[in-house]
């Protein structure tokens, strides 16, 4: 089969579960990344199936069933920080489409916590992300040991840096974590919604959802946990967190 870098290809060993954009070919190996899944991987060129992108793959319906002729709203502003451009892009994209204001910076996972607090006085969100490219490596050890994660270490510094920036919860949400991430460590250093509570790959848009669902919920209105975290791609198996009030002003007239 006649595969080149850019294509859009399937693991026929994984079942064509995961759609995955080909960046480089060598004589042995064909190195790839996840099209819509957070996941970076590599395959022997026989186990590849060439497909065509669905760029409407994965829909989420996020709406407010307000009556938008008599209020005005405010949603929450956002602030995603991200390890791969092309997933903040996506993401970015989806802010856009939903009306919420978001500003995006691409940043190495090793330099977020760097940086994470001058953006925060610089943007001054109500919703801060934390993500780009994770893995829990199975040959180091067992999940409990964060030194066992691609990057769940970075990412709790980030969260760690970020609680000393704001310490309430319900004053700047975290929302951190990518594909198997250290979940329970990331809640325990201060992160509202994290990735993942086992050990499953997220999609691109995950983080965003999340951060969405609560930028247009009502000021001092509990977000309905189960019903978000369902709205994602792989729901409570991805993603989970605490109970968090919204962050959307709403006013009137119009």
């Amino acid at each position: 089969m006649n595969i080149n870098v850019g294509d859009y290809v399937t693991r026929k060993s994984y079942h064509n579960d995961t759609v995955f954009k080909v960046l480089s070919i060598t004589e042995d190996m064909v190195y790839l990344k996840g099209v819509y899944v957070r996941l970076c991987a590599d395959s022997q060129i026989d186990d590849l199936s060439k497909v065509e992108l669905d760029e409407d793959e994965f829909k989420v319906d996020i709406a407010s069933e307000e009556n938008r002729s008599d209020y005005f709203y405010l949603p929450g502003k956002i602030l995603h920080i991200d390890g791969d451009s092309e997933y903040l892009e996506k993401c970015l994209k989806f802010y856009k489409q939903m009306g919420v204001y978001a500003v995006g910076k691409k940043i190495s996972e090793n330099e977020i916590a760097n940086q994470i607090i001058s953006l925060l006085q610089d943007v001054r969100p109500d919703i801060v992300i934390i993500t780009g490219h994770d893995a829990y490596l199975k040959k180091k050890g067992n999940k409990e040991d964060i030194n066992n994660y691609k990057n769940s270490r970075n990412f709790v510094k980030a969260v760690r840096a970020a609680r000393k920036y704001e310490k309430s919860q319900e004053k700047l949400v975290i929302i951190a974590g990518a594909c198997q991430s250290d979940y329970e460590e990331l809640i325990k250093a201060g992160a509202n919604f994290a990735s993942s509570p086992k050990r499953v790959n997220i999609h691109a848009l995950d983080p965003a959802i999340i951060a969405i669902s609560i930028a247009m919920t009502k000021r001092n209105e509990a977000i309905d946990i189960v019903n978000i975290l369902n709205k994602t791609k792989y729901g409570s198996d991805g993603l989970g967190g605490i109970i968090t009030n919204g962050l959307m002003y709403v006013g009137f007239p119009r």
